[in-house]
């Protein structure tokens, strides 16, 4: 058996395709890393709740969830970043000026701040398929960690909010929303918690990834795999490209990278 490694996968378009289903070849291919002793991660911009069905069917019980916000290690929380709660209260107060939906995110539960079906949430959190919608609840925010927010505006709108707030980070995942996360935080940076812990040297870290949340992974992991169906700035930063998602893309690149055959 080669050396122990630990391989970390994003999920929509990169463990999911386009369909929101694993193929068969990427449920084999991480059931036969952990055969061959190898360690198997998931890292996500998804909240834990928002992936617990995919985490049951591969067997995984280590993952960065929330862009790097919230990190589990073999089932035990390991490292938490949640958004400051102050200038939390002063960008919600700015979105509600100009019309723009929260959905606040703790590690249990999703609310939003607007109390009727609002067009930008359910078109976009549509795409997710998760079977779930936020409820109503303007202040969730309040007295609890919040890890993570869904800011629903159109594309540019978030600019102004980039100048307006040096606490967090805003990145687009919709053409109707952006991740809130605080500043400098990633999902680069969530592994690093899991890879320091468990001793992995750099050569023997891997990471797959398709979409914008994943530079930072991409260009920090040795070994970094951008799929065929990502974007563009996620290809560049990535160390190597494999196939689509629905061509077998996590299969060919295990073998490209040499942890299967």
């Amino acid at each position: 058996m080669s050396e122990q490694s630990i391989i970390f996968f994003d999920i929509d378009g990169t463990l999911l395709d386009h369909n929101k289903e694993i193929p068969a070849s990427t449920k084999k291919a991480i059931f036969d890393l952990r055969e061959r002793g190898h360690e198997v991660a998931i890292a996500t911009g998804r909240a834990p709740f928002m992936f617990e069905d995919i985490r049951k069917e591969l067997e995984i019980d280590t993952y960065v969830s929330y862009n790097g916000q919230y990190v589990v290690l073999r089932g035990e929380v390991i490292y938490t970043n949640p958004l400051n709660p102050d200038a939390l209260k002063t960008l919600t107060e700015t979105a509600i000026e100009k019309e723009n939906p929260i959905v606040y995110m703790d590690a249990d539960d999703m609310h939003s701040n607007v109390p009727e079906d609002h067009e930008y949430i359910t078109t976009s959190i549509k795409t997710l398929q998760v079977g779930k919608f936020p409820s109503f609840d303007p202040s969730y925010y309040q007295n609890r960690d919040i890890y993570q927010c869904l800011l629903f505006c159109l594309e540019g709108a978030e600019q102004q909010y980039e100048a307006d707030f040096n606490d967090f980070d805003f990145i687009r995942w919709h053409p109707m929303s952006v991740d809130v996360l605080p500043s400098g935080g990633s999902k680069a940076n969530g592994i690093s918690k899991i890879t320091d812990k468990l001793g992995f040297p750099r050569e023997r870290q891997y990471a797959f990834g398709d979409g914008l949340n994943d530079v930072e992974m991409l260009k920090q992991i040795y070994n970094s795999v951008a799929m065929g169906n990502g974007e563009e700035e996620a290809k560049a930063a990535a160390r190597h490209v494999t196939k689509n998602v629905d061509e077998d893309g996590i299969l060919h690149g295990l073998q490209m990278v040499g942890l299967l055959d």
